[in-house]
């Protein structure tokens, strides 16, 4: 027996007495197309039924004998409420008949369970029922033959599994999402401490993905079933003060709704009117967040109102405003921008009889059923496949998108961090220059717009305009923005990003650009460094046999070159040990006499990227005498060779290298300088107009003031070396105010070893 879900518990041990399932909110919007599947006497009859009133003889067969494989493979298993275990997947094909799905989809449902509890295989469905039931059932069957290191990996990499299947049939989630929304109805069987984590799953993972998709009715239920198995007692206590407001807004709630029933036909519209309830947890959410009372929540009650055509939408609204005055800044038109899983509707909030606030949405009925059902649209209303392309493009590009997202993330742990991110529902809708709309998560920036436009824009965006106004990058966009997007030539994303950027395939796209570019960059420094290794021995790289490299990467356990030389450039190998590994592996009379030669220094241009990186403790720039030191993991870190910091902060493990500047590095270096000055008007204006004159500039300026005669001013300045900052330091002295210069290193008061009196 292999290892099975723990949610379904199958045993083969005598059935124990049955146990009656704790039932929460079950279909709370009295959807039709979501049916109450909790009880235990779900039977294949009924599904029968239901499956013939819209499939084909020779499917409804299918059906049958996919049940009958089922009831067979699952034989002697029970779940832990003491029900035959065939129950569930009856169950979960129930739901998916009220989507109307095909009979692909109610086999794979049926058959959901039997690769990971029973010795059926996937070969064996492929011969009976086809490769693609075949595939939706391994699609949902979770990875049980591998070891995981810990529960949270192989929970990751059975996610991963699942959205990449997702990503090729779509079938696979409402599958998943059916067979988890019977799992929660029935959670009461298991103990509390594994309700709460099984719970808190479906809070974070089932329930978004269910709204991402548009299942609205299932994602109200998975929330509140979450809810009521996380937190049982204030449940209990909402549900019990929810009966009771139900009696004692009764009259108000029947009043608006005999209101807007009298007042729409006045007008000419025929309308279907009836009255919601928001969601336990919805309630309990808004208490908790707001810091606010049950009898505080006044929108407990909302109104829907169903109209034949969308012109109908805005004539009720009009109406509606008509009737009851409407709260200013509470209008919202998903009609004419829908959601980004489709969902389409005017909401308004509106001042009712006796100040309470009520809200209303309006909608045409293909709207409503779309609201309710999302992507199974597709299925459910084939007539009017037309008016379901949005959603479908819409989830063809989200689906894309994990593919994107599989692609860039390293592991499966940082692919599910980076799928949550883009579960919870976009608040932000902004315009590209050419009049598209984009949606993307609250509060996302600039950097996130021009990756949700293109990866390649991304990666090379430098500027932005928002409302043609230029603004930083990291400008968090509002609803009706006007973005636009400045690039340079070259991809070059800055890790800051990584600070403020939202949305997860702008945050996945970022570190795999970043890793990539360190792993070149770590490479190119590896190379030099064995270089400089080899040559202390005489020897050049060429001289290497490509047999020494392929014995010295087997022993080392290296898969090829390029990533032993990135072990060498990020610290975690010295090059000198493996330049000695590789000399004893080559043979005399192809390495010559060996012969230690003295050390060559290794040269550093200043614009290696982030393997090599200039200390920010002292600032070194050419000229100055400096020393690189190389950590493990890090990088080569190139300081000062006087470097106080350097001098506290030495690690037992660092590597030391013998560094120099090149003759021309090519680029420009941040430098600090203080300079004192008499506190007269117009002495910064003339301290960096000579700092200009000499061909510096200047990257950031502050001043400190005593009350005295003096003003110290402290100045960045970037130089492209030693000789150029002491052109500066020269032109500074001709200006009369100026009483001392001298450059100083980040953290430090004064450094009296470069200080300059005048």
């Amino acid at each position: 027996m292999r290892p099975v879900d723990e949610l379904h518990m199958p045993t083969h041990a005598a059935r124990p007495s049955p146990v009656t399932p704790v039932v929460g909110l079950i279909n709370a919007d009295n959807d039709p197309h979501v049916p109450d599947c909790s009880s235990p006497a779900v039977d294949l009859e009924r599904l029968i039924v239901g499956v013939a009133a819209y499939l084909r003889e020779e499917d409804v067969q299918r059906v049958r004998d996919a049940y009958a494989l089922s009831a067979s493979a699952h034989a002697g298993q029970f779940r832990m409420s003491g029900e035959p275990y065939v129950s569930h997947p009856l169950a979960v094909a129930e739901i998916l008949v009220g989507w109307q799905l095909d009979s692909q989809a109610l086999c794979a449902a049926l058959l959901h369970d039997v690769m990971e509890d029973t010795d059926i295989t996937k070969a064996e469905i492929s011969d009976r029922f086809g490769k693609v039931v075949a595939d939706l059932v391994d699609g949902v069957s979770k990875l049980d033959k591998i070891e995981f290191q810990s529960k949270e990996d192989a929970q990751a990499e059975n996610f991963r599994k699942m959205l990449m299947a997702m990503a090729r049939d779509v079938r696979v989630i409402l599958i998943k999402l059916a067979d988890r929304t019977h799992n929660m109805r029935t959670l009461g069987c298991v103990r509390p401490t594994k309700q709460r984590r099984i719970a808190r799953e479906t809070l974070e993972i089932h329930a978004p993905i269910a709204n991402r998709l548009g299942l609205h009715a299932v994602y109200r239920e998975l929330q509140d079933l979450s809810f009521q198995a996380m937190h049982p007692m204030r449940y209990r206590v909402l549900e019990r003060a929810m009966k009771a407001a139900r009696g004692n807004r009764r009259e108000v709630v029947g009043k608006i709704t005999d209101a807007i029933r009298t007042r729409l036909p006045e007008r000419g519209i025929e309308a279907d009117v009836f009255g919601r309830e928001k969601s336990l947890y919805s309630i309990f959410r808004k208490m908790r967040d707001k810091h606010l009372t049950f009898s505080q929540v006044l929108d407990i009650y909302g109104f829907r109102v169903v109209v034949p055509e969308v012109s109908d939408c805005y004539l009720a609204l009009g109406a509606l405003h008509a009737l009851y005055k409407p709260v200013p800044g509470k209008f919202k038109d998903y009609i004419a921008i829908p959601k980004a899983n489709g969902y389409q509707s005017l909401h308004t909030t509106l001042i009712g009889p006796f100040g309470t606030p009520v809200e209303v949405q309006v909608r045409t009925s293909e709207m409503h059923q779309i609201a309710q059902n999302g992507v199974a649209s597709h299925w459910l209303y084939k007539d009017s496949e037309q008016s379901l392309d949005d959603l479908q493009a819409n989830t063809h590009r989200w689906l894309q998108s994990l593919l994107e997202l599989q692609s860039s993330a390293p592991d499966s742990a940082e692919f599910l961090e980076h799928v949550k991110i883009d579960l919870f529902p976009g608040e932000v809708y902004v315009f590209t220059p050419k009049g598209k709309i984009m949606s993307l998560p609250r509060g996302a920036t600039a950097v996130d717009f021009a990756y949700a436009v293109h990866t390649d824009v991304g990666h090379s965006c430098v500027a932005c305009r928002i409302n043609q106004e230029l603004m930083p990058l990291r400008s968090e966009l509002s609803s009706g923005d006007q973005v636009e997007i400045i690039t340079a030539t070259h991809p070059n994303p800055n890790p800051a990003w990584l600070g403020y950027v939202k949305s997860g395939k702008a945050r996945a796209q970022i570190r795999h650009f970043l890793k990539n570019m360190q792993v070149e960059e770590s490479s190119q420094l590896g190379e030099r460094l064995l270089t400089q290794a080899l040559r202390q021995f005489g020897v050049t790289p060429d001289e290497i046999g490509d047999a020494s490299w392929a014995q010295f990467l087997e022993s080392a356990e290296q898969k090829n070159r390029k990533d032993a030389l990135v072990d060498i450039g990020q610290g975690k190998s010295s090059a000198t040990f493996v330049a000695r590994s590789l000399l004893k592996l080559q043979t005399a009379s192809e390495a010559g006499t060996l012969l230690e030669q003295p050390e060559s220094a290794l040269l550093i241009r200043g614009s290696e990227g982030m393997a090599v990186q200039i200390a920010r403790c002292c600032r070194p720039i050419p000229g100055d005498p400096i020393v690189g030191q190389l950590r493990k993991g890090s990088g080569l870190m190139i300081h000062a060779h006087d470097c106080p910091t350097l001098r506290r902060n030495r690690k037992d493990g660092d590597q030391w290298v013998d560094v120099e500047w090149e003759r021309d590095t090519g680029r420009v270096f941040e430098v600090g300088i203080r300079v004192v000055s008499a506190n007269r008007p117009g002495v910064l204006a003339k301290v960096a107009f000579e700092i200009a004159e000499c061909g510096a500039n200047i990257q950031n300026v502050g001043m400190e003031e005593d009350g005295s005669l003096y003003t110290q001013i402290h100045f960045t300045l970037q130089v492209s070396d030693r000789v150029h900052l002491a052109r500066i330091m020269k032109g500074l002295r001709r200006v009369p105010e100026v009483v001392r210069i001298n450059r100083v290193r980040a953290g430090d008061k004064t450094d009296e070893s470069r200080n300059t009196p005048l």
